[in-house]
């Protein structure tokens, strides 16, 4: 009889699953009732003298889901709908501010270049912190911000707010975290299973959807692409899971998360989960519980295999789509887990379990299990960046701590990003292996066994200054007389328009743009026109529009959220609005906002370094908030914009969204990031300087906005049928989508990108780039002409067009009939005919 039970299941096993790899051997065993809703009825197991197949029935009469959602609609919240700039256009003053006779500025040195930093080969650590005083005094604190630090358990370290694991304390706790490759939620009931664990999902390139084609613009690309979120391949949880579940998260930092799940409130069993972005493995931390290892994909099959260490059990599983993962567990007690497979959508273990369990998919086949077996048992924790300067070369180090088996150190495996590859050094691309996954957003994904990577970056921007740069031209400093006559003709009365009406705005986003359009001016009369006395004048004026915000008077003063620690606008707190000022109060688009504010700053300390013992800590803080580099400092978070993993800034804060942080204005970041570069060298901050010098490098430099925002014709990163947009739009964790929040006219699209056209630019907008965007886009037979554009888009696109074709830049701004309507909020003709011309436009 026992044989004949055994042939039988043989038979179903080879005609219902067609799968006969085998390696371990569990004994048969008894059918329970879990505590989800599918009930399981016989199991089959097929035993060799190697190895155990288990082999569910068909449980339920639903279908595997293989699907998940697509949610296609732009999340707003928090989003308004304005354009990045006041629309009204700037009236003319009506009286001239008498010429301020003042020495000072006749005893600086006539140009940038005198001022540089020395270029010696000795070595800067570009992560020594900015400062660790509290923020100025002008600034007051408040710790009642509106957000609720939702399951965070207290911690020393400030709260990073902006970083791809805040859907776990927003909102319902449900969305989604994207570690890249994986994707992680709290199942929280939902799906063919019913459970309160952490699911595991990955996207295949086959499974996500694309948007319409937009056929006006050649090679009719697809509007967007988006991968489906819900789907369930893996979940690990526990029998004791439930409704009652809580979830909570602990030890906050730049790269790494700890998520919780417990059965009820201060229980003392628990799943951790340590999420750190690249992980190999999805990794949970069992203590005294019942594992659950669940799928509303819904397991295929189960095959226990050979331990690839000693206290290690590895099963192979195949889902109903056909895909392949492993999973690992590790028992605290050295036994054997006995996961047995009771239904199509739970496998479980022994009660009262505690250990690890981890779990990969494995695209590779034998090769992949090679790599995963090789690192099994062993996960990461967290994550530091070091790094350093020497001369126009820099490096930089992502290390990870690890946990797990002791006595034993294998390697971790952690995933690269493509930009991560292009830069790699010889060890840490020798430790790559041949296992790739695909990322939502980002490319594929390469497997990558080391506990360290150090990445290079050859050719840092130290010669760009705040003269016009492009790496043909490098820094031009001495403009020919045309160019000169030409901006003094429009200069003169630029620097004369009300200062303070345009700066005292209710934003700090426009309020620093105006702020930076100013100092522009006043450097090009100063250091390009040579005309000091005129740029005196101007600078005076600007410091004392820029007074009003150093002593907190503006519309909206500043405060120091001492909750989740760092400098927001108080224009939420008045009006009761997360959306004001673009969300600033809750922690959007600060190095938008902020770097308006430091690259002004810096201007002003260049001409004037008194300037500096009165301002400094006001515009540090500014650059702590947004970039703090240290542990050290403990009033703000380490990186809260800047993401040192994906190589670019995310501006979405405290907002929970379905498709996770999302990046629109790739210039704006790397304005940011030259801000802080000059801001370092006018203070004397080396490790400043070094920092912005390197992120600036890996920003560029065929780095991550090469590779992810700004698409070439031969980029091999984004899907093909994408790349036509040239640009991503807004690119979120988990979709794509060429549009912005406030429209979609291809000027606002690319434009938005290009804000504001300063020194960088040409660095990280290549001339290829450029050339093909505006080809495609804004040349007089494109789809939208540059010359029938209208507002403030207009002049940013001719002041991009300076990149590529300087001569027509500079006739476009120098011509007669120039129109001030075409200058947007933030630029000014001045600065527009001294950067074109600068780049050989005169």
């Amino acid at each position: 009889m026992t044989f004949i039970l055994l042939l039988a299941n043989i038979i179903l096993a080879f005609v219902q699953f067609h799968d006969s790899t085998a390696y371990a051997v569990p004994q048969p065993h008894s059918i329970v009732i879990s505590q989800t809703s599918v009930i399981a009825a016989s199991v089959s197991t097929l035993v060799t003298n190697i190895s155990s197949t288990q082999v569910p029935p068909t449980t339920i009469d639903l279908p595997p889901d293989t699907t998940g959602s697509i949610p296609t609609s732009l999340e707003t919240q928090g989003r308004p709908s304005s354009q990045p700039f006041a629309t009204a256009t700037v009236t003319s003053p009506g009286t001239f501010f008498p010429a301020i006779k003042s020495s000072l500025l006749k005893q600086l040195p006539s140009s940038m270049s005198q001022v540089l930093l020395s270029s010696d080969m000795s070595t800067t650590d570009a992560f020594e912190p900015v400062a660790t005083s509290p923020p100025p005094s002008e600034i007051t604190s408040r710790g009642d911000h509106p957000v609720p630090r939702l399951g965070i358990a207290p911690q020393a370290n400030p709260l990073s707010t902006n970083k791809f694991y805040a859907n776990l304390f927003l909102g319902g706790q449900t969305q989604g975290v994207w570690t890249h490759p994986y994707s992680v939620s709290w199942s929280y009931g939902s799906g063919n299973a019913q459970s309160w664990g952490l699911s595991v999902s990955h996207i295949d390139t086959d499974q996500r959807a694309e948007g319409p084609r937009n056929t006006a613009v050649p090679g009719s690309p697809i509007q967007y692409f988006i991968n489906p979120i819900g789907i369930q391949s893996l979940i690990l949880s526990a029998a004791e899971l439930g409704p009652s579940t809580v979830l909570t998260t602990d030890s906050l930092e730049a790269f790494s998360v700890n998520a919780n799940l417990q059965p009820q409130v201060a229980s003392g069993s628990s799943i951790k989960f340590p999420l750190v972005q690249g992980m190999g493995f999805v990794t949970g931390i069992y203590t005294n519980l019942q594992p659950n290892i669940q799928s509303s994909v819904f397991f295929r099959n189960v095959i226990s295999g050979t331990s690839p260490q000693a206290g290690i059990f590895k099963y192979s599983i195949t889902l109903e789509d056909g895909k392949n993962w492993l999973l690992y567990a590790t028992p605290s007690n050295g036994q054997d887990p006995q996961l047995k497979l009771l239904s199509n959508t739970l496998l479980q273990g022994l009660p009262d379990w505690s250990g690890t369990i981890q779990a990969a998919k494995n695209p590779a086949g034998s090769a992949g299990e090679s790599v995963f077996d090789g690192s099994a048992g062993v996960y990461a924790t967290t994550a530091t960046v070091t790094g350093s300067v020497s001369g126009a070369s820099g490096s930089y180090q992502l290390s990870w701590s690890k946990a797990g088996l002791s006595g034993q150190s294998p390697k971790l495996v952690m995933f690269a990003l493509p930009h991560h590859l292009h830069s790699f050094d010889q060890n840490t691309t020798s430790a790559t292996t041949p296992v790739t996954l695909q990322t939502t957003t980002k490319g594929i994904a390469a497997a990558v066994v080391a506990d360290s990577w150090t990445l290079v970056e050859p050719s840092l921007p130290t010669d760009i200054g705040f003269a016009p740069w492009s790496p043909a031209t490098g820094t031009v400093d001495n403009l020919s007389a045309a160019a000169i006559a030409a901006i003094l003709n429009v200069a003169s009365e630029e620097v004369n328009q009300d200062m303070d009406a345009q700066t005292n705005l209710n934003s700090m986003y426009y309020s620093g743009k105006a702020l930076s359009k100013f100092a522009t001016i006043i450097y090009t009369i100063h250091d390009l026109a040579k005309q000091p006395d005129l740029a005196n004048q101007g600078l005076a004026t600007l410091k004392v529009a820029y007074a009003r915000f150093t002593s907190n008077q503006q519309i909206f003063p500043l405060v120091y959220d001492t909750a989740w620690k760092g400098v927001v606008s108080s224009a939420s707190y008045a009006l009761n609005d997360s959306g004001v000022d673009f969300g600033n109060s809750y922690y959007n688009d600060h190095h938008f906002h902020y770097g308006y504010f430091v690259y002004a700053a810096a201007i002003i300390a260049y001409l004037d370094p008194t300037w500096l013992a009165q301002n400094q800590e006001w515009v540090n803080a500014l650059v702590r908030d947004v970039a703090n580099p240290s542990v050290e400092d403990s009033y703000f978070p380490v990186s809260r914009s800047f993401d040192w993993y994906h190589g670019h800034s995310f501006a979405k804060g405290l907002f929970e969204s379905g498709d996770s942080k999302d990046e629109e204005s790739s210039s704006e970041d790397a304005l940011f990031t030259y801000g802080m570069k000059m801001w370092g060298q006018v203070t004397g901050d080396a490790s400043m300087e070094a920092r912005g010098n390197l992120m600036l490098s890996v920003q560029a430099s065929a780095r991550s906005l090469q590779s992810y925002f700004l698409l070439q014709s031969d980029n091999a990163v984004q899907p093909a049928d994408f790349i036509g947009n040239k640009v991503t739009g807004i690119l979120f964790e988990n979709k794509i989508d060429h549009t912005t929040y406030f429209g979609g006219n291809f000027e606002f699209v690319q434009g938005i990108h290009m804000i504001p056209l300063n020194p960088s630019s040409a660095f990280t907008r290549t001339h290829q780039f450029v050339t093909e965007e505006w080809n495609t886009y804004f040349m007089d037979n494109a789809v939208d002409p540059a010359s029938n554009v209208t507002g403030g888009w207009k002049g940013i696109l001719y002041a991009n067009l300076a990149i590529i074709d300087p001569k027509t830049s500079f006739s476009f701004f120098s011509q007669s009939s120039f129109d001030a309507s075409w200058l947007d909020g933030g630029a000014s003709q001045t600065w527009y005919l001294a950067y074109a011309a600068g780049l050989g436009g005169a």
